[in-house]
């Protein structure tokens, strides 16, 4: 998301090759992010090993998810890419205004014709994925994977989306492990960032409780040795439905304390103590005393 914004081309090459020098193979855009500039800057930075790469991008955010629109965004996206196929496409977010089988008919036909390899969606609620899986099974496809936000401070996935996922067989490529930064400590330090800088995402993360447990976390995180943004990425990594966090940032010495998280295992005493620090969403029933 950053590739074209606020990271220039050789601030995104930057990223790109630390990324894949830890090891990271899938590399997730949108026809939406910087006018298209994310997706022409990750074609070209790809396009040396692009058959070791998994390529996701996400359509229908802007102007809906209908056939035309679908088929428009993802001939935009190929010819950005420079790529004849997507390996995972997204529904970018629920349409209600369009049949999720008017949808889901289009991607199925795009995968029967190799153009996209899986389907995804992002920013669904369960009982949308769960209806989309249905048609998808009917139409002899699957959904794949989902990409939900969750996070310290977002947790609401963890009611049904990452249970549903676990029970599906879904792979989960939750985004903003980080809060939008919040989670970093860089705030509190007086830094700046999208937080500071965008008014809907100032909004999200306005929650009091939310900064408190990102002062929380860069207690524990001087108190373990580790780097604040290490625990939250290793913390989102641990849950059982065992999500593949979207990592951002905006140079590659931000991204460094992130890409830490694949080397740590953080004990179930600390994982413990990283969770208490923000309040776990209820349950999906009022019955809990039958749970």
């Amino acid at each position: 998301m950053q590739f074209g914004a606020r990271a220039d081309d050789a601030a995104s090459a930057a990223l790109f090759h630390a990324a894949r020098a830890a090891g990271i193979v899938h590399f997730d855009t949108a026809h939406g992010y910087s006018g298209g500039a994310s997706e022409r800057i990750l074609g070209r930075l790809a396009m040396a090993e692009r058959e070791r790469l998994i390529i996701a991008t996400k359509a229908g955010y802007q102007g809906g998810a209908g056939r035309a629109n679908l088929l428009a965004q993802v001939d935009d996206s190929r010819r950005r890419l420079d790529m004849d196929r997507i390996d995972l496409l997204y529904l970018h977010r629920h349409d209600r205004d369009t049949p999720l089988e008017e949808s889901l008919e289009t991607l199925a036909g795009l995968q029967a014709a190799g153009v996209i390899g899986a389907i995804g969606l992002s920013n669904f609620a369960a009982w949308a994925v769960m209806k989309a899986q249905a048609i998808a099974l009917r139409l002899g496809t699957r959904i794949d994977a989902i990409q939900p936000m969750y996070s310290l401070v977002k947790r609401q996935a963890e009611v049904e989306l990452l249970p549903m996922a676990q029970d599906q067989g879904l792979a989960v490529f939750s985004y903003s492990p980080l809060g939008a930064g919040l989670l970093t400590g860089k705030y509190a330090a007086g830094g700046s960032g999208r937080l500071a800088e965008d008014a809907r995402y100032a909004a999200r993360y306005a929650d009091p409780a939310a900064h408190r447990a990102a002062a929380g976390l860069a207690q524990l995180a001087t108190d373990t040795g580790h780097h604040p943004a290490t625990l939250a990425v290793a913390w989102v990594m641990a849950h059982p439905a065992r999500p593949r966090p979207i990592i951002s940032a905006r140079d590659a010495g931000q991204l460094a304390p992130a890409l830490a998280a694949l080397h740590i295992r953080p004990d179930p005493d600390l994982l413990a103590r990283i969770g208490a620090l923000y309040p776990a969403p209820p349950p999906a029933t009022d019955r809990t005393e039958e749970t």
